[in-house]
């Protein structure tokens, strides 16, 4: 008899903190993409004998936003500990975490998933400190790695799911709803390019009749939705087959090799007795004011769930483009403000504009929205001319990318491009009749049946015209004159 399996899967989500200094010194938080290697060091985060610690509050404040918008309950008590274990980027010997006692638990992240909604729920959320980063260097001669000490000590957050998702879809639904809470309450930028949130996952297959979860795996630092994604998927089909053959799943850290497609074994799987955790000696317990949780309760802004929610029932916007839209608040004020300001558009009109072709000119200039040089009244003006056949939809892209770039208004683009629609009927068919009298071979294949050759007639007219004709009239003119050569 079979057996089959089903995958447990919980997620470690680390997210960097958008704090000014570090968790605990006043160094600065820097771009580690950009600033020059070790330049924002200090004592306390290169591990001196003698310095000592300082929570930073802003830290904390960003923490109890994560936690109040995940539903957590949050510990009015909650202590520092010493996580003990070496590594070259981790100065001290040690990372100041969090374990027993966390400043949050609980909680939890609705999501939807083509088997409608699920509820992720939470364990908990801690606050610790980030490590330096290494670099690893190897060419015929040598060798060796460098170490660069800027990210250590940055002001880390992790939020630990229960063990209750079990499929591709709803890891990633859960991920971008996570990133897009974070980035809407400005907790973390959620830039993942440059590390600002790390996904660890933790595998483990189950038998379909069995209570008891199997032996986990736990891949470390995924940094983008592909690499988690193709990293569990390998990991699902490596421990289904080890057991289907009869063998045995390790415990173990495995990393993920993008180029090789697989997981590698990095190293044997601690367990919390491992790291010697014990109470931070220079560090006192972190309490927390009722009052001052309440005041940020209160100032917390519309969440992306509840904006969707909005933005489908008010605006009649598809649930698709109501994602996009939320995943990044930035967007989702642009959206309201071409919205408020063009108030004859309809709502999924704009949203096709911006999550179409504004989404398309920000992915490949790796720009973001803030950047685009084209206003919201400014967009309005685009797409009431497209809208109304003042424009065609191909003048209209032409338009809204040289506005993106330019900053021009839209009027003075169409002005300067010629970009009038061509009215005169006239005109139309004057066009129409010159390329069937120069294209006897496609008119004989439209002719024989070949109806597809209506298209290319059009798409010939069009860029004749420089897009200026009306493609719908353009197909009404053709057929007539073309279905009245068929029935001479």
């Amino acid at each position: 008899m079979t057996v089959r399996y089903t995958p447990v899967i919980g997620l470690e989500v680390h997210a960097e903190l958008l704090t000014r200094t570090k968790m605990f010194c006043a160094c600065a938080v820097v771009d580690t993409t950009q600033a020059e290697a070790n330049s924002s060091v200090c004592p306390v985060c290169t591990g001196m004998p003698g310095s000592l610690p300082v929570i930073n509050r802003e830290a904390v404040q960003h923490a109890l936003r994560v936690a109040l918008a995940l539903n957590c309950t949050i510990a009015p008590f909650s202590l520092f500990a010493r996580k003990n274990y070496f590594y070259p980027d981790l100065p001290k010997g040690y990372q100041i975490s969090q374990y027993e006692y966390p400043l949050a638990t609980g909680g939890c992240l609705p999501i939807t998933t083509s088997n409608g909604e699920e509820i992720i729920h939470l364990q908990r959320i801690h606050l610790e400190e980030d490590t330096g980063k290494l670099t690893h260097v190897t060419d015929k001669k040598e060798r060796y790695s460098l170490v660069d000490l800027n990210r250590a000590g940055v002001s880390l957050l992790e939020i630990v799911t229960k063990p209750e998702l079990f499929s591709l879809e709803s890891v990633k639904a859960y991920s971008i709803g996570l990133r897009a809470i974070l980035k809407c309450i400005k907790a973390c930028s959620g830039d993942m390019e440059k590390g600002a949130i790390r996904f660890e996952a933790n595998i483990s297959m189950r038998g379909c009749d069995s209570p008891e979860l199997g032996t986990r795996v736990e891949i470390k630092n995924l940094n983008s939705f592909r690499a988690m994604e193709r990293a569990i998927k390998y990991e699902i089909e490596r421990q289904t087959e080890i057991l289907s053959n009869g063998g045995v799943v390790e415990q173990e850290t495995v990393g993920w090799d993008e180029t090789g497609g697989q997981t590698v074994s990095q190293r044997s799987k601690e367990e919390a007795h491992d790291y010697r955790y014990f109470p931070e000696p220079d560090l006192p317990p972190l309490t927390i004011d009722a009052a001052w949780v309440d005041k940020i309760r209160v100032e917390l802004p519309e969440l992306p769930n509840a904006k969707k929610s909005r933005y489908m029932r008010n605006y009649q916007v598809g649930e698709y483009h109501a994602n996009l839209l939320c995943d990044d608040p930035d967007v989702a004020v642009y959206f309201e403000k071409t919205i408020h300001q063009n108030p004859s558009i309809a709502p999924q009109q704009i949203a096709n504009w911006i999550t179409g072709d504004v989404f398309a000119y920000i992915n490949q200039t790796g720009s973001s929205i803030s950047d685009i040089q084209i206003t919201p009244v400014g967009l309005g003006t685009i797409i009431e001319q497209v809208e109304s056949g003042a424009i065609s939809r191909a003048n209209g892209k032409q338009v809204l990318n040289e506005a993106l770039v330019s900053g021009k208004s839209p009027e003075q683009i169409i002005k300067d491009r010629g970009f009038v629609m061509i009215e005169d009927e006239n005109e139309l068919q004057t066009l129409v009749a010159e390329l069937i009298s120069q294209s006897p071979r496609e008119v004989e294949g439209y002719r024989a049946g070949k109806s597809s050759l209506l298209e290319w007639f059009v798409g010939q007219a069009m860029k004749k015209s420089h897009g200026k004709a009306d493609p719908n009239q353009l197909r009404i003119f053709f057929r007539s004159v073309l279905e009245n050569q068929i029935e001479k």
